[in-house]
């Protein structure tokens, strides 16, 4: 059997630190692009994924020292809950970096490879904000939707080699990057969700490893674990 390699950005913590357990548990070797170092990985790598040149580096050093990349899996990103009106330009920059920009990065520096070797899977975390939108998270919400776009039509372009392109789109999920008194927290809000609770990052993982491993027949396609968020 030959040994499966998957990279995981964002894998220090939340929803990427559960996909490297879900995949590992599978017998897959974890490589991590993190800023943070990722413990649970079995091979982490400090990188900002908004750097192409570093996320190039990367990929570059893990495939020489693990083996070729079959699936790569994008969750790094970060949140806030900012009006239009008081989101700075930077700050709308920096959004789109890290999350269109870090699942650009990681597709052009690992998707060669694998359509060389006519196999890969690629799964982006998206959100289900990109689909329903929020009240002051337009600048997420934005960059989270250009994720979908770019993963529909990757998808289109390389599902004839073999490559599959994917995404989940989570709804609020019980992990740090939300704040005790966040709003998705509140009893109210969850309240009205047909499951009555947050999702759990190891429910998302759950989706994501279905694409890589067992979802063949998926391209283009957008899982929406989200408590029934959005239906």
């Amino acid at each position: 059997m030959r040994e499966r390699v998957a990279l995981v950005t964002g894998a220090a913590s939340g929803i990427g630190a559960a996909m490297v357990r879900e995949l590992a548990g599978r017998g897959w070797t974890t490589a991590a692009l993190d800023l943070s170092p990722a413990e649970d990985a079995s091979h982490s790598v400090g990188v900002d994924v908004s750097d192409p040149a570093q996320v190039r580096a990367a990929v570059r050093r893990i495939e020489r020292e693990l083996g070729p990349i079959e699936a790569a899996l994008c969750a790094a990103g970060h949140y806030t809950i900012v009006p239009v009106s008081d989101i700075a330009w930077p700050d709308w920059q920096r959004m789109l970096r890290v999350h269109l920009g870090g699942v650009v990065n990681v597709c052009k520096a690992v998707t060669p490879g694998m359509v060389e070797r006519g196999r890969g899977s690629v799964v982006a975390v998206t959100s289900e904000l990109a689909i329903g939108g929020g009240n002051a998270e337009a600048h997420y919400a934005a960059a989270k939707g250009a994720v979908i776009g770019f993963v529909r039509s990757l998808a289109a372009e390389l599902a004839p080699s073999g490559v599959r392109v994917n995404a989940v789109a989570p709804g609020p999920t019980d992990t740090p990057l939300l704040p005790a008194d966040s709003p998705w927290r509140r009893t109210a809000y969850l309240q009205g969700l047909p499951a009555g609770r947050l999702t759990a990052p190891e429910e998302v993982a759950l989706a994501a490893a279905f694409l890589v491993e067992d979802a063949t027949f998926c391209a283009g396609e957008i899982l929406s674990p989200n408590a029934g968020a959005v239906i």
